[in-house]
């Protein structure tokens, strides 16, 4: 069962270490060498700022990985998201499903904005194809867009409209995700 829950002061240490950890820094924008000072700052800045909410993702009650939304305050109803399980054995088909599914329910049920928006490595096929099947579209793919450790990186920026998500939902079958306040 995939669960959220707010992040808590006392998950910066597992954060940190997922967050720094090359099997999922490989498919991010950064490989930041974190400390547990800097998470701190980090950490009370995000619980005074308006426009994004993090959560800890719960895979039968065990601390699985993190998952973030921004642009909250945006006047144009558009959001931007990302997640990642940085434990290995609670990695699932089923628990991205359930992720992306019930974010979508979240974003234009709960919230009523407009679209969702990510943007994923090129070379992260597996995430592509997953927001492709869930019903995302692709909007966009640039061209050595990231420059990490002197390597280029090519981007595909994916879209998930309201409109798309409530003409596709009834074919889409999914546990509810309840999104803690």
């Amino acid at each position: 069962m995939v669960t959220l829950r707010r992040i808590r002061e006392n998950d910066l240490q597992q954060i940190m270490d997922w967050r720094m950890d090359p099997e999922i820094t490989r498919y991010m924008n950064t490989d930041p060498k974190l400390t547990l000072e800097g998470q701190l700052k980090w950490f009370y800045k995000i619980q005074s700022d308006p426009d994004v909410d993090y959560y800890m993702i719960l895979v039968d009650e065990q601390e699985a990985g993190v998952l973030n939304l921004t642009g909250l305050t945006r006047e144009d109803g558009i959001l931007g998201w990302a997640y990642y399980i940085g434990e290995k054995k609670l990695r699932s088909f089923q628990t991205a499903i359930t992720l992306e599914l019930g974010v979508y329910d979240h974003i234009f049920d709960d919230l009523g904005k407009q679209a969702l928006i990510s943007d994923v490595f090129t070379l992260n096929r597996g995430v592509i194809q997953l927001h492709l099947l869930c019903g995302a579209q692709i909007t966009e793919e640039k061209k050595g867009h990231i420059v990490k450790n002197g390597i280029a990186y090519d981007v595909t920026f994916m879209e998930m409209t309201r409109d798309n998500w409530y003409r596709i939902r009834e074919g889409k079958k999914h546990p509810a995700l309840i999104f803690p306040k």
